[in-house]
């Protein structure tokens, strides 16, 4: 079940996924727009609402039940000079607000691992706010082995470690970049490191100072798409 105004709106739009049911309230209707002509609609309450959902769920008065988007392989990526890599990042919020900024700021896909990542879920959909049916998620069961192949189509792999003496800015040398990011606390797993073509940390004021994978995501996503624009010129 996904839900949400722009979560279940993307879902509609997306052409690669299936929605089978659509539930919403009056007022929800009338703000999602325009709805296909064969989707039978059951209207509700938001407190109906709430109570299939569960009372932590922010739905805004709308939800939709859909089949989980088929996954796509490395192979099937054309174009894009921007991919982000997840190494075993466990939470939805954390992978559903980095779906969303790389969306933002037109990265190609966001690349995690079948084990120890959060499965495609209403939570995650709703912290990504519509990007996970604009953006491919892609799944790999050998995190190495895809780095590997990623490195092969011409991007340059960058780990992501506070511990590194090199800033992130004096890494972007490339004119394809892959961002390779790992789980708050233990970082990136020490094959993950070797995997990189290099390793670089985000500069910041206070050593003792961290961010969180999303907030430290979405600012590698920023100076990242700096650097390719420059380069482009």
């Amino acid at each position: 079940m996904l839900y949400g105004i722009h979560t279940v709106r993307a879902a509609l739009d997306n052409p690669r996924r299936s929605v089978r049911r659509l539930i919403a309230t009056r007022n929800a209707r009338a703000r999602l727009g325009t709805l296909p002509d064969a989707l039978a609609i059951e209207e509700t309450t938001p407190r109906a609402l709430s109570r299939l959902l569960g009372a932590d769920a922010v739905h805004q008065g709308v939800a939709a039940e859909v089949e989980p988007l088929a996954t796509l392989t490395l192979n099937e990526l054309a174009g894009g000079n921007l991919i982000v890599v997840l190494d075993q990042v466990t939470d939805p919020h954390n992978v559903g607000a980095i779906l969303r900024s790389a969306l933002a700021f037109g990265a190609r896909a966001v690349v995690t691992t079948a084990r120890h990542a959060p499965r495609e879920t209403g939570v995650l959909a709703k912290a990504a706010s519509g990007a996970l049916d604009r953006i491919p998620l892609i799944t790999v069961t050998n995190l190495a082995r895809a780095l590997g192949e990623i490195g092969r189509m011409g991007y340059l792999r960058i780990g992501l470690d506070s511990g590194e003496d090199v800033g992130l800015e004096t890494a972007l040398t490339g004119s394809r970049i892959a961002l390779v990011l790992g789980a708050e606390g233990k970082g990136l797993r020490q094959l993950t490191r070797t995997t990189c073509d290099s390793l670089a940390r985000l500069p910041t004021f206070d050593a003792q100072a961290s961010l969180n994978v999303s907030n430290a995501t979405a600012v590698a996503l920023y100076a990242t798409r700096r650097s390719l624009d420059r380069n482009e010129i």
